[in-house]
Order: structure tokens, then sequence, then C-alpha cells
């Protein structure tokens, strides 16, 4: 199993980034993803480059204001993905509840409600492999803290299809179960720290993968 990266991450993400191309970023959290998120997004520059897509599980039958919360503490524009909508760049796109959200080949969102998937909807397997698909090695994933192992399945394959893969270190994160499933799946690029995560992030957001 990869060792978590040392604290002096840049050089490493560096390297890895190195001649890579970014067109989209996505991002999985569940049990303590939001505290996880309030650390890494905010490392995000006004202007990113590339869209950030987030999925967090939810409970059933309750509306999301994920958009709304991290709106007020972000510097780039938030919203709640729509169907149809375009994958923009510049912007942090948070699925909404009670769907599944994929990302499609014609660069626009897709919603449905499909049964759920390992008790989510939406499920971070349905963002991850759709945006594989999308994107291919262009495409940048992070799993963060989870008590499921939804998630482990889509960030596989991004690896699988040339893209960069990211898990928060399960010793650091409030549930460790997500990101370990990940790493016995499939061994990650990297295993980093939420505040190694938000220098990815930094980077991403300089242009440091294009």
């Amino acid at each position: 199993m990869k060792q978590p990266a040392p604290p002096d991450v840049a050089a490493s993400v560096a390297t890895l980034l190195q001649g890579r191309r970014c067109e989209a970023a996505v991002i999985g959290a569940s049990a303590g993803g939001v505290a996880a998120l309030l650390d890494v997004l905010p490392g995000l520059p006004p202007q990113v480059p590339v869209p950030v897509v987030v999925v967090v599980h939810m409970l059933r039958g309750r509306a999301s204001q994920l958009a709304e919360l991290f709106a007020a503490r972000l510097a780039v524009p938030v919203r709640e993905a729509a169907d149809k909508d375009a994958v923009a760049p510049g912007a942090v796109y948070f699925a909404p509840a009670d769907y599944h959200l994929s990302l499609e080949n014609d660069g626009t969102f897709s919603l449905s409600n499909e049964a759920p998937h390992i008790f989510s909807r939406p499920a971070i397997d349905f963002a991850m492999q759709s945006a594989a698909d999308a994107y291919g090695p262009a495409l940048v994933g992070i799993l963060l803290t989870g008590a499921s192992h939804d998630g482990a399945a889509g960030l596989a394959a991004i690896g699988a299809a040339g893209g960069l893969t990211v898990v928060q270190d399960p010793q650091q994160a409030q549930s460790p179960l997500m990101p370990g499933a990940a790493i016995r799946l499939r061994e990650p690029d990297l295993i980093l720290s939420l505040q190694q995560i938000r220098t990815l992030l930094a980077m991403l957001g300089a242009g440091g993968p294009g």
C-alpha cells in the first residue's frame, strides 16, 4: 500500500501533474464530509480553470443546502447541478438531493432517480464512473471521509481511465471506511491529509496540470 505523502507534498503533486491535462475534478464524501470540504474547498482560487463537481451523501427526503452554505465561503461561483446544464469551468457544482448525478460526453450534467446505490442517492460511484468515461486521463478524482464503500469503484474507474486519483489519509479521516475501501480496491496516486488536498486544489487552480 502506498504511504501517505510527505509534508512537502507540492513537489510530489507537481511531478504527477507535469504534462497532465486537467479538464475536471470530482470530489466524493460522506460522513464527516461537509467539515472536510470546508477545509479543502477554500483552497480554490477565484479563477479556477476547471469545473469541480462535489457529491456528498445526504439523508433521503431533505433538500440540499450545500450550494448555499459553500457559496458564502468560497471565492468561486457555487451552484447546484441541474439536468442538461453545461459542466462549465470556473465553478463548483454540488449534486442535488435524491438524484444520481452523471457527467455526460457532451459536456452536460444528467440527473436520474434510479434506485439508491449502496443506500445512497446521489451516489459517488455514478458521478465518478461517468466522469471517467467523459474525461478519461484529463480527470482528477478525490475521495474523502465516509462510512461507506461508495466511491471506491468510481475512483478505481478514474484510475483505470488514466486520471489522477487522490484519497484522504484514512488515519486522519473522521470516518476511515470510504478512503480505506478505495485504497484496498485500487492503489491511488496520492494519499493526502486535508491540508495537502487543499494544496493540490490550489495548484489545479493555478493551472498546474495544464
